[in-house]
């Protein structure tokens, strides 16, 4: 493909983007680091082993825990549906699948807010038989794997579609049962694409934000999960102990950028072979 802009106009187009990612990324990701460490390691530890911060910790990671498997277990079963069968509803279903990334989290956290609040839908039988999910851990659960269960299943989609049935016709042919076949053979062919759908709901889980503020009621040391104690601790002036609690989630962003872009990579050659396979 010939190249008709001159020397200076793509010169031009690469410092633009190379001062857009100075500006908005990496300045950004400067300013956390040294605000973090301005006042010592020893001061940046010690803030990351506070008890609030400890506890806002082991939620994130909690929530994560429980929302990421059953969005992949969601996820495989919903690409399968739509990739391999024909049925009635399969557009609909795909709406449903894209609704929390067309939703504001806010939106989604106070839908879950209404369901499941005192004066919810279900607020007065959830009182009347002991159980608490507003302003509770369940909440920030059940609203974490709202607003991630899309990212495996729009990950996997398009692999299992490239991928055909094919395979897994002729597994069954030779007597290989449901579970075999999609193990040693449907698994293989989407293992790359399932990974990425993986690192993206994790990320998601781990940063989200405003669905979470809405749910927790802000209860130090019991609803807060990182990115509400990062605002906490801004609110109350403690800048190196935020910076420090941030720099957890920016370094949590590199380390998925780096997967990432590595998964990525194995997934595009991966989905380009199963193309080339489908072609021949």
């Amino acid at each position: 493909m010939a190249r008709t802009e001159s020397a200076g106009v793509r010169r031009l187009l690469i410092g633009v983007a190379l001062s857009y990612l100075i500006l908005f990324i990496f300045l950004p990701l400067f300013i956390v680091f040294a605000t973090a460490l301005q006042k010592g390691i020893a001061v940046y530890f010690n803030s990351l082993v506070d008890a609030d911060t400890v506890s806002a910790i082991k939620l994130t990671v909690l929530t994560a825990a429980i929302a990421v498997p059953l969005n992949l277990v969601f996820g495989v079963a919903a690409s399968w549906a739509i990739a391999k069968f024909d049925f009635r509803g399969k557009d609909f279903l795909l709406t449903l699948i894209d609704i929390p990334l067309s939703v504001s989290p806010v939106i989604s956290g106070l839908i879950f807010v209404l369901l499941f609040g005192l004066q919810g839908a279900l607020g007065p039988w959830l009182r009347d038989h002991g159980w608490r999910i507003i302003f509770a851990p369940p909440a920030i659960i059940i609203v974490t794997i709202f607003v991630t269960f899309p990212m495996v299943a729009r990950e996997l989609i398009p692999v299992m579609k490239a991928q055909g049935n094919d395979e897994e016709e002729a597994a069954v042919t030779l007597g290989a049962g449901g579970w075999k076949t999609f193990w040693y053979v449907t698994l293989p062919n989407i293992k790359w694409g399932l990974l990425y759908g993986v690192i993206l709901c994790n990320a998601r889980a781990m940063g989200e934000f405003g669905a979470v503020s809405v749910v927790s009621g802000h209860i130090t040391g019991s609803t807060n999960t990182l990115p509400l104690q990062i605002e906490i601790l801004y609110n109350d002036y403690n800048f190196t102990a935020a910076f420090a609690a941030a720099s957890l989630l920016a370094l949590l962003a590199l380390f998925t950028l780096g997967l990432k872009s590595l998964v990525e990579y194995r997934f595009r050659a991966e989905l380009k072979a199963v193309q080339k396979r489908g072609v021949h």
